[in-house]
């Protein structure tokens, strides 16, 4: 298999030359699972763990950076979502401790900001679920696009990662690098996606039942025995809410979640509440619910959020074999292809 290894090698350099680390496999950053444990399991194991601020204080997000300093010495990002009310100070804290890459998740980063973060010196990389915004990205100076297709845990936009790859790869993976996410459970998918162009891969519901991710052990448990079918995105009731779809294993919180709508359209009509409160009514919604799930292990009420991957997730494994088999695989199929 040294052949195969050389070549995935090879394959990897850009990504994991940008990341500063050995495989270029960016971790998906999933809010409650993606703390200092897991976050530093990931990048001691040579890959990029990310932090999910999520909700988090400028206060709570300085302590959890510290903490997964304590736990390595190797590079390691922070996601923050663009829809924070507190995006600049939140900012300020990565910039402080000097983090090398941040994230921006949850639409279009507000003004300013991706020239903040690259002022720190830190690495920009942003979301992009279709070619126009993948171009204007481009154009606003990001230093890395993630594009992740519909087969995503959490939440989702309405292309697959196979389709997002080929519109998106052949025009600007020349031009930065580019990491794949959504669906990907196995080394195959990682070799092709790099064969494709890709800089690297991104990885979430792989990483939910290693041993070193604080997940209760039963929603571990829900994962372990769910299969591909099982991660359902959720529906949209009113036209007016712009509800973002969000993919979790099906449970009692799906249909909690179509009531909590109604709610918040009521409310929306009632005139008790306006469009911005109505969407982050939502956006708590579903921190809360994602919490009682990780956290508490409620996992009929709380939210599952799981890719569709997540069939593919078969035993609770320590980070490093993981990762370790993914490489495996990989290399094993680019061997195949070049005999």
């Amino acid at each position: 298999m040294t052949d195969g290894r050389a070549r995935l090698a090879a394959l990897m350099a850009r990504g994991a030359d940008f990341l500063g680390t050995e495989f270029a496999i960016l971790a998906g950053a999933m809010s409650w699972v993606s703390e200092r444990n897991l976050v530093a399991a990931i990048s001691n194991a040579g890959g990029f763990g990310v932090i999910a601020c999520g909700a988090m204080t400028p206060a709570l997000l300085d302590a959890e950076i510290a903490g997964t300093k304590a736990l390595t010495a190797k590079p390691f990002g922070v996601n923050l979502i663009t829809m924070h009310p507190d995006l600049d100070a939140l900012m300020d804290v990565c910039a402080a401790h000097k983090v090398g890459h941040v994230v921006l998740a949850g639409g279009l980063p507000p003004g300013g900001a991706i020239g903040k973060i690259k002022g720190s010196g830190a690495k920009v990389l942003c979301f992009a679920p279709a070619l126009a915004l993948a171009r204007k990205l481009a154009r606003s100076g990001v230093d890395a696009l993630v594009i992740e297709g519909m087969e995503a845990g959490g939440h989702i936009g309405p292309v697959s990662t196979s389709v997002l790859a080929q519109e998106i790869l052949p025009v600007l993976a020349a031009e930065l690098p580019v990491f794949v996410a959504g669906g990907i459970g196995r080394g195959e998918a990682i070799a092709a996606y790099l064969e494709m162009g890709a800089a690297g891969v991104q990885l979430g519901t792989r990483f939910v039942c290693a041993h070193e991710s604080i997940a209760h052990p039963g929603f571990k448990k829900a994962f372990i025995r769910a299969s591909a079918r099982d991660a359902v995105a959720s529906v949209q009731i009113d036209p007016r809410l712009p509800v973002i779809p969000v993919r979790a294993l099906k449970n009692a919180s799906t249909e909690l979640f179509t009531a909590k709508q109604r709610e918040v359209a009521q409310a929306l009509d009632e005139g008790r509440v306006g469009m911005a409160e109505a969407q982050l009514q939502i956006e708590h919604y579903w921190a809360g619910a994602l919490r009682r799930a990780v956290i508490d292990g409620d996992v009929e009420n709380g939210s599952l959020m799981a890719g569709q991957s997540v069939g593919m997730v078969t035993s609770e494994e320590p980070v490093a074999t993981i990762i370790a088999t993914l490489m495996d695989e990989a290399a094993t199929a680019l061997e195949r292809r070049a005999g």
